[in-house]
C-alpha cells in the first residue's frame, strides 16, 4: 500500500480536478458520502451528530456529511471554528447546501455538553503544519473529554499527516476515514494512539493520476513479505539454511544473546552459535541445547569463529566495556552480513571502535534513543519526524536502517517501508534482541538485507500480536517464539 505526504495528496487532488475534469465539489461530495456511510456502518442509529468544522476543505467534508445526516432525519449540529468569512470555494458551497436543509450551526465556543450521539472531527485535515491554535486546541480537548465515539475525516485534527507527530493537541478518534491516498503520518509516531480504525476511500480518483506522483513510503503486508522466503526444498539440510553467530552477553547480560539465538533458530537458521562470556555457557546450553555456545574473551577468539558463519548479530547484551569494543571491532572486520543492535549501536555512535562506520550489507535496528545517539540529536527530534530520521540513518551509515517503535520504519536506498504490526505490550526487555535474531535467520537463508529487515519486522510485530491476544500487559519477549514458528509455517 502506497503512502503519501500532504503535498503529494494535494498534487493528486489537482491532477484529478485539472487533468481529469473531476470538480472539487464532486470530490468533496464523494468524501462526505463515504464518511457518512462509514459512520452509519459503525454506529447505525446515532441519537445525533456533533460535527466540528474548520474553514477549509476538511470542514467542507463535514458540511456535506451534515447535509446527508439531516436528509436522513438524524439530528445534527455543526460547531464552527474559525471566521465564517474565510470559508470559500467548494467548502462554502457545501456549507450553503447544509444550511439550505436546515442544519443548525453555532460557533464552536457555544458547544454544549457532548453526552450523546457521535462526534465528527472535520476541523483541520492535512493542511496543518504548525501548532494547533488555542480555539482548535479547546475544541480538541472537549472532544477528547467526552465519552462519545469519534469519526475523524481524512486525519485526526492536530496530527501531522507527514510525520505522525502531535502538533500541540490531537483528536483521539475511534475511526479515521481518509481520502484519495493513505497519508504516511497515519501509521507511525503517536498516530496509532489517535487514529483508531483506519478506513479509506479513493473517491474514484482515476488510477492514472497516481502514475504521476511517486509515493513517499509504502506500508508492508506480512503475506507479501513472506513471498520472498522460498519454501524448504525436500533435500534441505542445515548447511543450506545458513549459519548465524550471535555476539554479546557481557557480565550479567547473557539472556539477551540467548533470546536472539533462540529467535534465529526458531526462524529457520540452519546453525546458530553464541559467542559470549564463559559464565553464560551452562545456562545457554541448558535452556536451548540446539544452540552452540562458545566462550570468547578477546577479538582474536571471535575471529576464529567468523569464517564458519554467514551472518553475525552483534549487540544483544554486549555492554560497552573494552571486551565489548574488541568484539564489535572483530565482528565488523569480517565480510559477513551483519545485524547491529543495542550496545553495538551505542558503541558505533561513540565513534571509538569504527573509523569508517558505513557498509552496504548490515542492518541497523535502533530504537529512538539509540537513533538519536547515532545521529547526534535528541530522542524528541527523532520522534518529531521519524521518516526523516530513518532516511538520515540510512544515508549516513549505509545498508538498511530499522527505526523501531509504533509504526516501525525500514529504509534502504531512500525508500521507506512501514510496518503497522505490533502492540504496546512489546515495551518490555528483550524484544529488540528477538528482532535481531529473526532478521539474522532470514539473512542466513539468503534474503537480501532489505527483504530480511521488512519480513523480520513484520513477523516480529505480528507474532507479538498473536502472543498478546487480549492481554498486552506482561507480554514477554520469549512469548513470541512459538508464534514466530507458526507464522513461518503458514
Amino acid at each position: 500500500m502506497q503512502l503519501y505526504t500532504a503535498a503529494q495528496t494535494r498534487e493528486l487532488d489537482r491532477i484529478a480536478i485539472e487533468e481529469h475534469g473531476i470538480s472539487g465539489i464532486r470530490l468533496m461530495t464523494r468524501a462526505g458520502r463515504a464518511a457518512f456511510a462509514e459512520l452509519l456502518a459503525r454506529w447505525p442509529d446515532p441519537a445525533c451528530l456533533h460535527i466540528f468544522c474548520g474553514t477549509g476543505n476538511n470542514g467542507g467534508d463535514g458540511f456535506i456529511l451534515a447535509e446527508l445526516a439531516a436528509d436522513r432525519g438524524i439530528p445534527v449540529i455543526v460547531y464552527q471554528l474559525g471566521e465564517v468569512g474565510r470559508i470559500a470555494g467548494d467548502a462554502l458551497e457545501a456549507r450553503v447546501g447544509a444550511l439550505a436543509v436546515g442544519v443548525h450551526m453555532v460557533a464552536a465556543d457555544e458547544a454544549r455538553v457532548l453526552d450523546e450521539g457521535v462526534i465528527v472531527d472535520a476541523m483541520l485535515g492535512t493542511g496543518l503544519s504548525g501548532e494547533v491554535r488555542p480555539a482548535y486546541a479547546a475544541a480538541i480537548a472537549q472532544i477528547n473529554a467526552s465519552s462519545l465515539p469519534v469519526l475523524a475525516l481524512d486525519i485526526p485534527s492536530g496530527l501531522c499527516s507527514d510525520t505522525g507527530r502531535e502538533l500541540g493537541a490531537v483528536v483521539k478518534a475511534d475511526c479515521t476515514m481518509t481520502f484519495i491516498a493513505y497519508k504516511q503520518g497515519l501509521l507511525t509516531g503517536v498516530a496509532p494512539d489517535c487514529c483508531g480504525v483506519i478506513s479509506f476511500s479513493d473517491l474514484e480518483v482515476p488510477a492514472v493520476c497516481f502514475d504521476a506522483v511517486v509515493a513517499g513510503a509504502c506500508s508492508l503486508q506480512l503475506q507479501e513479505c513472506l513471498e520472498n522466503l522460498s519454501p524448504l526444498p525436500r533435500h534441505a539440510h542445515k548447511g543450506l539454511l545458513g549459519s548465524a553467530l550471535i555476539v554479546g552477553g557481557d557480565h550479567g547480560m547473557g539472556g539477551a544473546c540467548l533470546m536472539a539465538a533462540e529467535a534465529a533458530a526458531r526462524c529457520g537458521a540452519g546453525l546458530v552459535t553464541v559467542a559470549t562470556r564463559a559464565e553464560h555457557l551452562p545456562g545457554i546450553i541448558a535452556r536451548r541445547p540446539e544452540v552452540m555456545a562458545r566462550a570468547v574473551d578477546s577479538a582474536q577468539g571471535l575471529s576464529k569463529l567468523l569464517g564458519r558463519v554467514s551472518v553475525v548479530v552483534c549487540g544483544p547484551g554486549l555492554g560497552q566495556s573494552p571486551w565489548s569494543e574488541q568484539l564489535l571491532h572483530a565482528a565488523v572486520a569480517g565480510q559477513q552480513a551483519l545485524v547491529l543492535d543495542a550496545d553495538a549501536l551505542n558503541l558505533l555512535a561513540g565513534s571509538r571502535v569504527l573509523t569508517e562506520p558505513r557498509r552496504d550489507n548490515w542492518v541497523l535496528t535502533p530504537h529512538p534513543g539509540e537513533a538519536a545517539r547515532l545521529l547526534g540529536s535528541s530522542t524528541a527530534d527523532v520522534q518529531a519526524d521519524r521518516y526523516a530520521a530513518v532516511r538520515e540513518l540510512q544515508q549516513r551509515y549505509g545498508g538498511v536502517a530499522v527505526l523501531k517503535g509504533a509504526g516501525s520504519l525500514i529504509c534502504a536506498g531512500g525508500q521507506v517501508f512501514v510496518s503497522s504490526y505490533g502492540n504496546p505490550g512489546m515495551a518490555s526487555g528483550g524484544m529488540g534482541d528477538v528482532l535481531s535474531g529473526v532478521i539474522a535467520a532470514l539473512l542466513a537463508q539468503g534474503l537480501a538485507p532489505i527483504d530480511a529487515a521488512c519480513l523480520g519486522v513484520c513477523l516480529h510485530g505480528r507474532a507479538a500480536d498473536l502472543a498478546a491476544g487480549n492481554a498486552q500487559r506482561g507480554l514477554l519477549a520469549t512469548d513470541l517464539m512459538p508464534k514466530l514458528r507458526q507464522l513461518l509455517g503458514n
